[in-house]
């Protein structure tokens, strides 16, 4: 049933609260966390937001959400149910329309021309527009498995959505949330609708043990932080991916502003452009060459010693990686996390090329047979995803620049920007987000310890990348 307050908290004022449930019964009873799913019950929920331009004022814009929302449960069912632990162990989905939780707040003191700066420190207001701030996964046994919160601003919308980690990763988060948007819109048919099967090796028997209250979060969430987009333009991008893939030839000063020499750099075949011959594509990716970037300039910042290890981890999405792929839309997590570990002396005494042909090494060699033997270890030894930077000199890169962030027009234009909350976030966490243009640019949300940010503001092999 609804509430309504006028409680402030920080630059939100909450004006309601209520729940909402599915537009049909739910025909899917019952769905097992997998491999994937599980390690995923100490992480916090996810929380990813769009930020939207005024709607018409001639629209109820809150009922509409409402009932667009209702209808989106019900094409998604596990959303709107609640864990559960069976006598054995075992940990289940259990889609009993309980429904997700809705928030209607405002904060219309702020425009959206205060709050979207580039490349700089994100605005702190970003952090209250979502749910669920802190909650662990496996909270989701006697909480919703997914909030909305619509926070109206001065000359803007921000729809910021909290899901479960242990029920959705990436892909099946923005699937969601596209879908969201599309019913919103208007559209009668559904473009992806999910797929509930669990037929596929990350399925398994093995019980993750838990404690009776269940688990920690695996990193303190208190240390200081900083946390910025940096956004990387296409030509910066292909600028770098140049250098990883052509460690021998310096580009000449005419070559760095020909987008066409870059382009077919990336997607020539051993092709020739003006009498140079370029590598496969295949050979190192733009977005491993930018993240080697990353990796390199932050090590620098952190002052490590030559011996110090550390680590780049990445998550990557099994689904096409399996012999029998399984479905692109299946519902749930399929990732594993691939690190790739260096020593300081190692990672900055090499030029770029060698850091991203050690991401991309590990990248292609993590294929049918490295996903089993992932699965295969967790059964060994089952155990909660150890989330954080424990030793000081890892890195963490979530999302992808691949998913559809900006696809979410609820029918008065496309996203001006796409923000996260407060969750999962620590020294050395990056997220990376497709840039508002569509064309290939990169913008990343960079946490790091605020010594760290500067050191990296101030280096400038880094920063002559960055638009």
């Amino acid at each position: 049933m609804p509430s309504s307050s006028s409680s402030t908290t920080n630059s939100v004022n909450i004006i309601s609260k209520c729940t909402v449930y599915p537009h049909t019964n739910s025909t899917t009873k019952s769905l097992q966390l997998s491999v994937s799913d599980l390690p995923m019950l100490s992480c916090q929920y996810i929380q990813k937001g769009v930020l939207l331009s005024q709607p018409p004022s001639n629209t109820n814009i809150i009922s509409l959400l409402k009932l667009s929302l209702s209808k989106t449960l019900s094409h998604f069912p596990p959303l709107a149910g609640r864990l559960s632990t069976d006598s054995s162990g075992h940990v289940h989905i259990i889609c009993n329309d309980s429904g997700v939780e809705f928030l209607h707040a405002t904060a219309t003191h702020l425009h959206t021309h205060q709050i979207l700066h580039l490349n700089t420190d994100v605005h702190p207001c970003f952090k209250t527009f979502f749910a669920f701030d802190k909650t662990l996964s496996y909270a989701g046994h006697h909480q919703p498995i997914a909030a909305v919160q619509v926070t109206e601003l001065a000359d803007g919308l921000f729809i910021g959505c909290t899901v479960n980690h242990a029920v959705v990763d990436g892909t099946s988060f923005w699937n969601f949330f596209n879908t969201f948007a599309e019913i919103t819109k208007g559209c009668q048919k559904v473009t992806n609708l999910p797929n509930f099967s669990r037929e596929n090796v990350f399925i398994s028997p093995v019980v993750l043990p838990l404690p009776t209250n269940g688990p920690s979060a695996t990193f303190s969430g208190d240390e200081p932080l900083r946390e910025r987009i940096i956004h990387f333009s296409r030509d910066a991008i292909l600028k770098l991916k140049f250098r990883a893939n052509n460690p021998l030839r310096k580009p000449q000063n005419s070559d760095l502003n020909d987008t066409e020499i870059y382009g077919k750099v990336c997607n020539d075949v051993n092709g020739k452009v003006n009498g140079v011959t370029f590598k496969p594509k295949s050979e190192i990716s733009s977005f491993q060459s930018l993240c080697a970037h990353l990796w390199r300039a932050v090590t620098r910042a952190r002052k490590f010693n030559d011996t110090k290890t550390t680590t780049f981890r990445m998550a990557v999405n099994c689904r096409h990686r399996l012999d029998q792929k399984v479905d692109p839309l299946y519902f749930g997590n399929l990732i594993q996390s691939i690190p790739t570990v260096a020593s300081v002396g190692e990672l900055l005494s090499h030029d770029l090329s060698w850091a991203a042909n050690e991401l991309h090494q590990n990248v292609v060699a993590h294929d049918n047979v490295m996903v089993r033997q992932g699965v295969k270890e967790w059964e060994n030894n089952p155990k909660l995803f150890p989330l954080g930077n424990f030793d000081g000199a890892m890195i963490t890169m979530g999302s992808s620049p691949r998913f559809p962030m900006y696809n979410n027009d609820f029918g008065w234009g496309r996203p001006m920007v796409v923000r996260s909350g407060k969750a999962n976030k620590f020294d050395g966490k990056i997220s990376a987000f497709p840039g508002r243009e569509g064309d290939g640019s990169i913008d990343l949300e960079v946490v790091l310890a605020p010594e760290t940010m500067s050191c990296v503001e101030c280096d400038d092999e880094f920063m002559q990348y960055v638009s």
